[in-house]
């Protein structure tokens, strides 16, 4: 049986990283909505022996991610392993000053979108031998001037803890991992004079969270 690694928000940074350090033991299934970074992130699956399939899209259009999670079913029937790095990072504000469309944004990636492919994606990890699903917590809530980021992500670890408790018994396994600081564009948004070459390397930093999964 192949076994499938869904990465939702697998173009750049972590969830690339992740994809790299998967492809020699999975076929990756690559979800983002930049397509040249994808075709980028395949060619160097290809290049180290491994295989992807990619999907370019917006984890917030519901009909496209169901369309994509029957299409995985159909072809494979079941996914082992689901890592969700999708975030969106509106700018930094105070909480009186937050822009609307900032607010909405990181409701409908950080929250909404994460409760509708836990909906979809749980019948495919029940369908493997052992499915896993991992999300990666970054806790910025309380932060002065993190409000929509800090809020959105709180909301997203709050259901997924939820999602984890439920699950001990019946499967599948949800698991919660805090990266080490990396030079990624997000944290570039939040810190930009910050010395970069003093944070974790992004595909260290990818296996060694892999290693912690067991």
């Amino acid at each position: 049986m192949t076994k499938i690694a869904l990465i939702t928000g697998a173009s750049r940074g972590l969830g690339a990283a992740l994809a790299e350090a998967l492809a020699p033991d999975y076929h990756i299934l690559a979800v983002a909505r930049t397509t040249g970074a994808l075709e980028e992130l395949d060619d160097r699956i290809q290049a180290k022996g491994g295989s992807a399939t990619l999907a370019p899209m917006d984890i917030t259009n519901r009909d496209a991610m169901a369309h994509m999670c029957r299409s995985t079913y159909d072809r494979w029937g079941h996914v082992d392993l689901w890592l969700h790095t999708a975030i969106h990072a509106a700018p930094l504000a105070p909480a009186g000053h937050i822009a609307a469309k900032d607010w909405q944004k990181s409701v409908e990636i950080n929250a909404t979108a994460t409760a509708g492919l836990i909906q979809m994606v749980e019948p495919l990890l029940n369908a493997a031998p052992s499915g896993r699903a991992v999300f990666f917590d970054d806790p910025r809530a309380g932060q002065k001037f993190f409000g929509s980021y800090g809020a959105t992500k709180a909301a997203q670890m709050a259901l997924v803890r939820s999602w984890a408790a439920e699950t001990v018994s019946t499967g599948p396994g949800v698991c919660i991992l805090t990266p080490e600081p990396m030079p990624t564009a997000t944290r570039a948004r939040f810190f930009p004079g910050e010395k970069r070459e003093a944070l974790s390397d992004i595909h260290a930093e990818a296996k060694r969270l892999l290693a912690e999964l067991g």
